[in-house]
């Protein structure tokens, strides 16, 4: 159990105090946690990391992610945190004035990218940034279902947000949600049923909501025979990541299971958070700052980098492409399987997402013409700037580039090792965004186009869809995302002990076929991972039907 007290000053922290943290973040007992193990052998990863040092950061210690990862074990990190002084410069500050929450500000990066990517004069624009998902389930009641969503509008402003024309956003005082859209088709038989719900699908799934007058969220319901339902989610992600939406989830399931409790809104809103988290980066031009640090960092990176992602092999130009339109392919690492990974993984000092993340690598690079490539990898990086940032709704995504080099033939856990090495040091020095890293990149080629169309996005912190919600409204039985200017986007998503593996892509771009074939030799080079047999200090296996 995690002590209830507010935590020491970093400066204070004993091992067990640094043991607990630890052991709160893995829900493990913290006695099972020596002072020397390896964390990551226990279930530390990535995400977990980054929001301690951010915690330890608000409280005065001079540490950041990729120093944690360096040596993650509680008598390294008691070492980091006692031994180096707080910064003259206190980092760790936060913004002096309370922001007035009623005006405009400025959109993130990535916010940025998104908004401006949707355009119809865009390549591989005029689709919104969203994520449509459906959750099959029984008796759902329409009327508590829509008082549920109105409460969840009300608590989380960004499901208020509009996206001004001046590249600002701004919360509304009310939604432009008209209330619960209800498809009853009880009278129906079971097959025209399904057609109907296939017309449902094919209009919902592929919507650009209107930002402008703040739709950013829609929900619809089906009544079906049977008294089963199924309930339509549309959401678009200029205001919600990951883990936002499993926030908005579980939320929306205690709204609906308790129709007279109203939980407040946090207090804290995201113009907030931004101005905090400026404040606690500091200025580009402040010596010794977190975006100093990685401006400088990125910069000795610049010559080595590739210009682009993975050279697929395509049917078409990108910009011939009108209006693109994603499909999904997926599939469940069941947990017999996944749980053998996951145990191989951490025997190898890895994170189980860098050994998906090194396996999609290895498949991208076996049909692309060049093996020396760019990867996108969203980080879902929110800092605990305050009490309230955990249970907050709003799009916390960073971006890094990953740079795959499989020129070399190489042992999958050395290449896997390498690959998270690279990850933590660049997640690490994220304050400086990655599209200022692609500008930077195509400067130093003379102009020449630079992008990482191909996205690896893990999120393995938590179940997508938690019990609560699944027992009150239904499972998450068919879900897409389509992204602007994204060729191939690779999500993954823990369900209790499994794991659901997504590939969300513009078919339109590939050979007939190819898309297929890929994820068959994932499949593949999972099987191999996870068999009991395998080496994980030899080359993976040839992968047939690959470019090279």
């Amino acid at each position: 159990m995690t002590s209830t007290h507010p935590a020491p000053p970093a400066a204070d922290l004993s091992k067990d105090d640094i043991r607990n943290a630890v052991a709160g973040l893995l829900e493990v007992p913290a006695d099972s946690i020596p002072d020397t193990d390896n964390l990551i052998r226990h279930g530390m990863d990535s995400i977990r990391m980054m929001r301690l040092a951010g915690g330890w950061r608000r409280a005065g210690a001079d540490i950041t992610f990729q120093r944690l990862a360096e040596q993650p074990t509680v008598e390294r990190w008691h070492e980091l945190l006692t031994t180096r002084p707080a910064p003259s410069t206190a980092s760790a500050r936060t913004a002096l004035h309370p922001v007035d929450s009623a005006a405009a500000f400025d959109l993130t990066p990535v916010q940025r990218a998104y908004w401006i990517g949707r355009g119809d004069e865009m390549s591989l624009g005029g689709v919104g940034c969203h994520a449509y998902m459906e959750f099959d389930g029984s008796t759902v009641d329409p009327h508590r279902l829509e008082e549920a969503v109105r409460q969840v509008i009300a608590r989380h402003e960004m499901l208020r947000a509009r996206f001004l024309d001046d590249g600002r956003q701004q919360i509304a005082e009310q939604s432009p949600w008209q209330g619960l859209t209800v498809h009853d088709l009880t009278a129906f038989d079971a097959p025209t049923a399904e057609r109907t719900l296939e017309t449902v699908r094919d209009r919902l799934s592929h919507r650009r909501l209107d930002v402008a007058r703040a739709e950013v969220l829609d929900v619809q319901l089906s009544l079906l025979p049977a008294s089963r339902t199924r309930i339509h989610v549309n959401i678009d992600l200029l205001v919600a990541d990951v883990a936002s939406i499993e926030v908005l989830l579980t939320d929306l399931a205690e709204a609906y299971r308790e129709p007279g409790r109203h939980t407040p809104a946090p207090g804290y809103g995201f113009a907030q958070y931004l101005a905090d988290h400026r404040a606690w980066s500091e200025g580009p031009d402040t010596a010794g700052s977190p975006l100093t640090e990685a401006k400088d960092y990125w910069k000795g990176r610049i010559p080595a980098l590739p210009l682009e992602g993975p050279r697929l092999p395509l049917a078409k130009r990108p910009e011939e492409i009108g209006r693109p339109r994603f499909s999904r392919r997926s599939f469940v690492l069941g947990t017999p399987q996944w749980l053998r990974i996951t145990a191989r993984a951490r025997e190898h000092g890895l994170t189980p997402a860098m050994v998906l993340a090194t396996a999609y690598a290895e498949i991208l690079g076996a049909w692309s013409d060049d093996p020396d490539f760019l990867l996108n990898v969203p980080l879902f990086d929110r800092q605990p700037l305050h009490p309230a940032v955990s249970g907050m709704v709003a799009d916390f995504t960073n971006l890094v580039l990953l740079h795959v080099d499989l020129r070399r033939r190489i042992p999958f856990a050395d290449r896997a090792g390498e690959l998270q090495q690279q990850l933590q040091q660049s997640a690490s020095h994220a304050q400086y965004s990655t599209l200022n890293v692609l500008r930077d990149l195509r400067r130093a080629n003379g102009g020449k186009r630079a992008g990482a169309p191909v996205v690896f996005a893990c999120n393995l912190g938590s179940d997508f869809v938690g019990p609560q919600f699944r027992a009150a409204l239904g499972e998450l039985t068919w879900m897409l995302s389509q992204t602007p200017q994204v060729w191939l986007d690779h999500q993954v998503y823990r369900t209790d002990d499994s794991v659901l593996l997504a590939w969300d892509a513009v078919d339109e771009l590939f050979p007939a076929g190819l898309l297929d074939d890929m994820m068959r030799s994932y499949q593949q080079m999972l099987d191999w991972l996870g068999a009991p047999d395998t080496e994980w200090t030899c080359p993976p296996p040839a992968i047939a039907g690959g470019a090279r």
